[in-house]
């Protein structure tokens, strides 16, 4: 006899894992397309050719150091005021939905066999002053969802507004 396979409930109803991997896996695209407009920031600041800007951001390897390196770019007294502040708004953006990003790019899904409940377990240690904790355990509800889905709109609408001070200031293409 074969086993009763449960499937994941999510907030109530049933779905499947595939859609859960659909809903994390778009936000990764939507992040790793979002991000690599810093290159054309970095090019245009930096008043390098595109390729050059290419290697810059390889080279950092971390989203911290590929922002600090715009931020820090648009600081310079040569750069406009208004185009600085442009920027910085931008990268405030793109660093405020790193979060959640982060929650679910690097943590592990478990589902409960009795509910079918998806839950995520954090893949970071918790440093207390006298003991530690690891595998924070959250429930994916669907208002986690309606989170995931609102962070992917907001970097779609970053992504556009990142290619229009491209455009505007003629950044290397």
């Amino acid at each position: 006899m074969g086993q009763t396979v449960h499937r994941p409930n999510f907030g109530g109803r049933d779905v499947e894992l595939d859609q859960i991997l659909h809903r994390v896996g778009r936000l990764n695209y939507t992040w790793t397309n979002t991000e690599s407009l810093l290159i054309h920031l970095i090019a245009g600041l930096a008043e390098v050719e595109k390729d050059v800007a290419v290697v810059i951001f390889l080279t950092l390897n971390t989203t911290r150091a590929r922002v600090d390196m715009v931020e820090r770019l648009s600081k310079l007294q040569r750069t406009p005021p208004n185009l600085r502040d442009d920027i910085l708004a931008l990268t405030s953006r793109l660093v405020r939905e790193a979060a959640l990003r982060n929650k679910y790019n690097h943590c592990i899904y478990s589902f409960d066999a009795d509910s079918g409940g998806i839950q995520t377990i954090m893949m970071r240690i918790q440093d207390r002053r006298k003991e530690i904790k690891v595998g924070k355990t959250e429930a994916l509800t669907s208002d986690k969802a309606a989170d995931i889905d609102s962070c992917i709109a907001r970097l779609e609408a970053l992504n556009v507004d990142i290619w229009e001070l491209v455009r505007k200031h003629s950044f290397p293409l």
